[in-house]
């Protein structure tokens, strides 16, 4: 099949038809989110080194809830943050991702504290989970929001909205993009 070369009056599909109107608020002046641009590095541009090992707080699944339900009950929904952290190789782009054991995966972050405001509290996490033990202080740049999840029971789903049945659900998890930087060091704990 061929492609058809429209002419200079024509616009996009169907054929002739004109673009939709959404208000000068959006027309001819695009975000400046959408035109900008997320600086992707090799994997092989940094280093990983090892440290203690980080433990779960909870022994079990069951234990994770059951902490989570009296949780609830002194302060409310919990709050979560983890970091997307992209790398290339291959020319393809992977996420980082922390493994605990054999055969569990995760994005680092976690449980925020009471009142810790989101971007410092991931941060704090990161520093904690990933930060380099030399001295050197990482500086971790938090980008944009990327997913929310929202748990609505005590139970392992986790939602990209909340059910309409549910009036107080029971975590509220953020993914943020987390720019690293061109080169860098990291160390994870040896389980």
């Amino acid at each position: 099949m061929a492609a058809q070369k429209r002419g200079a009056g024509s616009t996009g599909w169907p054929k002739n038809s004109t673009p939709p109107s959404y208000g000068a608020k959006y027309n001819g002046n695009p975000s400046m989110a959408l035109n900008r641009t997320i600086s992707l590095y090799p994997l092989t541009n940094y280093t990983f080194g090892t440290k203690d090992a980080l433990y779960e707080r909870d022994p079990s699944v069951p234990a994770r809830f059951q902490r989570m339900r009296e949780e609830f009950d002194k302060i409310g929904m919990r709050r979560s943050v983890e970091a997307v952290l992209l790398v290339h190789e291959h020319g393809l782009p992977h996420v980082l991702l922390l493994q605990l054991g054999t055969t569990f995966f995760k994005l680092p972050g976690g449980e925020l504290d009471t009142e810790e405001d989101e971007v410092e509290g991931l941060k704090r996490l990161l520093t904690e989970t990933l930060g380099r033990q030399d001295g050197v202080k990482q500086e971790w740049v938090i980008e944009d929001i990327i997913g929310n999840w929202w748990r609505p029971n005590f139970e392992p789903p986790q939602y990209p909205y909340i059910p309409s049945h549910i009036t107080k659900p029971k975590e509220h998890k953020k993914l943020f993009l987390v720019q690293l930087g061109e080169k860098g060091k990291c160390v994870y704990a040896v389980t």
